[in-house]
């Protein structure tokens, strides 16, 4: 699927010059290195799946020698490198960080494939929380630049619920868990009613759905009074978009997550779709979190949206359904099962078509 890149920044990530951005033509190696059949792999995952630019290699030395295609179930016939060396031959001209690792910081082991990318001219994308611009800045050469993602460009204001007063629909993709497919699901269904001809805008609060867009806010590395303000900054920013779509963060079950409120508050969401992978009975961490019935996590989510009918009332128009570990027939039954137990249309969005739920939003 093809997404459009902006190349400009709206104030909230960093801001880099002209000469600096990640230019749509440059080419990228992802560097997954022990990560690219694991979980943490998410940002490289979605990278490979969306990014615009032409993608020369993955970094990973456990699959050297394979393609993505081969350890993954994704499509693509990227070759999987063991060296920056080998990224630079294929032309790899900036380095994604690729890899999420426990805690969001950089690894210590990675800073001599880092030094080296430097050294030899690459450029590097890094969605993590530690500031590289500090660690290797001063290395960098004429038209060089390092991206560090999750640092705010900016301090809102505090929200106010200014989005209430737009006319358009906002969409917030919310979830049972961490890392279940929001960002997907959204640019899946974004997609698909831009397609239709609406005027429509995709809003990244991740690193990976920046890095894919060219813009939008890192969420988690606001402070919490600040969090609800960059949403509502944000949403304001496109208000004469017909049909905005915010990108999901965290869940309301998981413990250590409060972004899913900052969301709902900062965008007025008038709009939700449920992200949720088929047969999870418990959070993947932590395992003793039990998934409640959808249907009534649903009505959790529209309930404190809404607070008690203070605010900008919201309403689940579907589900988007992970089905990616179930065969194409169990994928059929789990969507037609949630179907009749939630009375919500369900789907796959990336296994199948995006449009029946992205015509919910065009009736």
């Amino acid at each position: 699927m093809a997404l459009s890149h902006p190349m400009t920044y709206l104030g909230m990530a960093p801001k880099l010059s002209d000469k600096q951005m990640l230019q749509k033509d440059k080419k990228i190696a992802v560097y997954m290195d022990k990560s690219l059949d694991s979980d943490y792999g998410k940002m490289g995952f979605g990278v490979m799946r969306y990014i615009q630019n032409p993608i020369a290699c993955v970094i990973d030395t456990t699959f050297a020698g394979k393609k993505v295609n081969e350890v993954t179930e994704l499509p693509f016939d990227y070759p999987v490198v063991s060296s920056i060396a080998q990224a630079l031959e294929l032309g790899a001209q900036v380095l994604v960080l690729g890899t999420a690792p426990s805690g969001g910081r950089v690894p210590e082991e990675w800073n001599e494939s880092l030094s080296q990318a430097i050294e030899h001219g690459m450029s590097i994308v890094n969605g993590l929380h530690d500031k590289l611009n500090d660690q290797f800045g001063h290395s960098l050469k004429e038209g060089q630049w390092i991206w560090d993602i999750r640092q705010p460009a900016f301090t809102p204001q505090i929200a106010s619920a200014k989005a209430d007063g737009l006319n358009n629909k906002r969409v917030l993709l919310v979830g049972t868990d961490m890392a279940i497919g929001k960002m997907t699901a959204g640019l899946e269904i974004f997609s698909w009613v831009k397609e239709q001809g609406i005027n429509t805008s995709f809003l990244a609060t991740g690193q990976i759905g920046i890095t894919i867009t060219g813009q939008g806010i890192p969420l988690d590395a606001f402070k919490v009074d600040h969090a609800c303000g960059a949403v509502e900054t944000m949403v304001m920013d496109s208000a004469k978009s017909d049909v905005i779509f915010i990108e999901g963060q965290g869940s309301l079950l998981h413990p250590g997550s409060s972004a899913t409120l900052s969301l709902m508050r900062g965008s007025c969401a008038t709009h939700l779709i449920m992200c949720h992978k088929a047969q999870m009975d418990y959070l993947r961490k932590p395992e003793h979190v039990k998934v409640p019935p959808i249907s009534e996590f649903i009505a959790l989510n529209e309930a404190l949206a809404t607070a008690c009918g203070s605010l900008t009332k919201a309403k689940t128009i579907g589900i988007a359904l992970n089905t990616s570990t179930l065969s194409e027939a169990e994928a059929i039954r789990e969507i037609s099962e949630l179907e009749q137990e939630t009375g919500l249309p369900v789907q796959d969005v990336v296994r199948f078509d995006a449009g029946k739920l992205g015509k919910e939003l065009i009736v």
